[in-house]
């Protein structure tokens, strides 16, 4: 499975959505949609490609960020939090001040190993 096919499967996934589901709102089959996630296909048409964009909120610089999968997911998270701000705001600072206080709590405790 290639990286792409395998970014593209985990966020359709995370939108909920299933790969028939998907391939009809992308207007192109089932077999096809499965094929660009599993790597079995390399050409991507342009409609296609600029209507995953448009679905999946994906934007060309993060398409290059996808070989790195640390930077991937730190965009990725602050998309989601992003979104999850505009609905549920306390949900949205709570995740984010676990996340920084998880970390700082780290940064501290491994300050003091050598």
């Amino acid at each position: 499975m290639s990286n792409f096919g395998q970014q593209l499967r985990l966020i359709r996934q995370q939108k909920g959505f299933g790969l028939n589901e998907f391939a009809k709102e992308l207007g192109v089959s089932p077999a096809y949609l499965s094929n660009l996630e599993t790597g079995k296909t390399q050409t991507i048409q342009l409609e296609v490609l600029s209507k995953l964009q448009y679905e999946l909120q994906m934007i060309v610089d993060e398409m290059n960020t996808m070989d790195d999968p640390v930077a991937w997911r730190a965009e990725r998270i602050s998309e989601l939090l992003l979104n999850l701000n505009r609905t549920h705001p306390t949900v949205a600072d709570y995740f984010m001040s676990m996340i920084e206080q998880g970390i700082e709590l780290f940064t501290a405790r491994s300050s003091g190993i050598h």
